[in-house]
């Protein structure tokens, strides 16, 4: 949540506890490592933070197939739209409960850590009405995101090399 959206909507029960944070995190932080280290600390973790928050979320919706808009059941959509990664100690704890991306989109209110209890249920209902229920292992779902992105840069290059032939052909009339 950003401090212009908790300006914008009076949250300021959030900006509170935000500015308690940042209060505490630099009374903590500067007497160890200075005013300027506690910034670079801050903000280490926070490009850390994005860079994880992007991994686990895209390996569970990047490497799904895009189609067209077609009207389909909001339940298959759901399921259309994302995949699981394999639940473990460590994927569990490593991607925050998300890799049951699948209940997350079901069930968007649950609290995370619970997620594994719907799992059996949805799983079972995806069976029952030949629906997919996809899982992955981790490692497959981060190549897949590094796949996905290496085929977008290709279209990227490739529609760059033809506006730049089209302009020249424009330019040269």
């Amino acid at each position: 949540m950003s401090f212009r959206h908790m300006w914008i909507h009076k949250r300021t029960e959030d900006f509170l506890y935000v500015m308690g944070f940042l209060a505490k995190l630099f009374l903590l932080y500067c007497s160890l490592l200075g005013f300027w280290g506690t910034l670079a600390y801050f903000f280490t973790i926070r490009v850390i933070e994005s860079h994880w928050f992007t991994w686990v979320s895209q390996s569970n919706h990047l490497s799904m197939p895009v189609d067209y808009d077609r009207a389909e059941p909001w339940f298959r959509l759901q399921l259309n739209g994302t995949c699981n990664v394999e639940n473990s100690l460590f994927n569990d704890w490593f991607t925050g409960h998300l890799n049951f991306q699948i209940e997350h989109h079901l069930f968007p209110t649950m609290p995370r850590h619970n997620y594994y209890l719907a799992r059996p249920y949805v799983k079972a209902l995806c069976e029952k009405y030949n629906l997919p229920y996809r899982v992955k292992p981790i490692g497959i779902a981060f190549c897949d995101v590094v796949r996905i992105l290496k085929s977008s840069a290709e279209l990227w290059q490739k529609v760059k090399s033809e506006n730049k032939k089209c302009m020249k052909k424009f330019l040269d009339k």
